[in-house]
């Protein structure tokens, strides 16, 4: 008998047990999770779908339709921490989950589900997890993007990628939005939410104090979103800008999301608030450079790409960190007045 033969049971509508997904816990990454979560639902309709996540990513989950609840839980990255594993294990036990997606390829991903118990652990084979796993997967190199490879695991074994996949949604009820605004003291106008952070220098657009002082000229309401890092940009971004640039950085996950659903439009790098914007159904501009938008743009119908198309440059995307060659040209030749250009399209001004 196939190893999947009871995890393929499809038509089997009896069973309610619930599924857990061990995500990548990056906020792009966890963002673009809803697509699995939405393909499980599609699947397996009565089996509610739970998802792992760190405190940081765990207001993500109140947004994300068709996922019952987020298991809150700490796991340091640079060490296996046992005892946290053990107490992880417990609480997937109680819950009593009859799959669990390991999406992330590494060991320490797979050992609390195995602790668990849990009778169908699915993942690729990767990182000596023989024994933690019990539903191998293989060919993860042939999948084209990281969502292929991580909704390929939520279909049956085997089966051919769609054209298309389910795009990640996050919703936010519209009073929450109108509360937000109002706790801020944020009118109720068009407003650009730009987003200058990520995660390495290189993929960071350095042209946002500029581009907010060109918006707020125009009349428009910009915020700065983003976390603690971001702190420094916002307040040079605000110190360009003027009177009509807010700095909305701060802590809380939560607060980004609110940003990004009530602008009108949101600028970023390639990052998880751009993620986050798109998701959400605000229009989105997503500025790319060292890294690929084929492989790492938003899925969702209202988000765009800008990338510099002034010179073709031997080494794009190079998937660094830190630019090494040809002194960052591909974020620098993306001109401020280009962008403000298109988002002034975008907002109809």
């Amino acid at each position: 008998m196939n190893q999947d033969s009871q995890f393929n049971r499809d038509a089997d509508r009896s069973d309610t047990r619930p599924i857990l997904i061990i995500p990548y816990m990056w906020i792009g990454d966890f963002v673009r999770n809803h697509t699995v979560v939405r393909v499980l639902n599609e699947r397996w309709p009565n089996r509610p779908v739970d998802l792992l996540t760190t405190s940081l990513c765990a207001p993500l989950v109140d947004y994300m339709p068709g996922a019952r609840d987020g298991i809150v839980w700490d796991l340091p990255r640079s060490r296996l921490a046992v005892g946290r594993q053990f107490g992880l294990a417990k609480l997937l036990r109680e819950r009593n989950y009859g799959t669990a997606l390991v999406l992330p390829r590494t060991w320490k991903a797979a050992i609390a589900p195995a602790l668990a118990g849990i009778p169908e652990r699915v993942g690729f084979v990767g990182e000596f997890r023989f024994g933690l796993l019990n539903r191998w997967r293989w060919g993860e190199k042939k999948l084209p993007r990281f969502i292929d490879k991580n909704a390929a695991l939520a279909q049956p074994d085997g089966a051919p990628l769609p054209a298309e996949w389910p795009v990640p949604q996050l919703r936010v009820p519209a009073e929450d939005i109108v509360r937000w605004r109002q706790a801020n003291g944020l009118s109720a106008g068009a407003a650009v939410a730009l987003a200058p952070g990520s995660v390495g220098a290189s993929k960071r657009w350095t042209y946002y104090p500029e581009a907010a002082r060109l918006l707020a000229e125009r009349g428009l309401e910009v915020w700065v979103v983003g976390g603690p890092a971001e702190k420094g940009l916002a307040q040079e971004i605000v110190a360009a800008g003027g009177p009509g640039v807010q700095d909305l950085t701060g802590t809380d996950l939560r607060n980004g999301v609110l940003a990004m659903a009530a602008a009108g439009v949101a600028i970023s790098n390639d990052s998880g608030l751009m993620h986050i914007a798109a998701a959400l159904g605000t229009p989105t501009m997503g500025i790319f450079g060292p890294t690929s938008p084929y492989l790492w743009a938003p899925l969702n119908g209202l988000a765009a790409t800008v990338v510099q198309d002034k010179s073709v440059l031997s080494c794009q995307p190079c998937q660094s960190t830190i630019c090494r060659m040809n002194d960052h040209r591909c974020m620098r030749d993306i001109a401020a007045s280009e962008v403000v250009a298109i988002a002034q399209r975008v907002l109809g001004v």
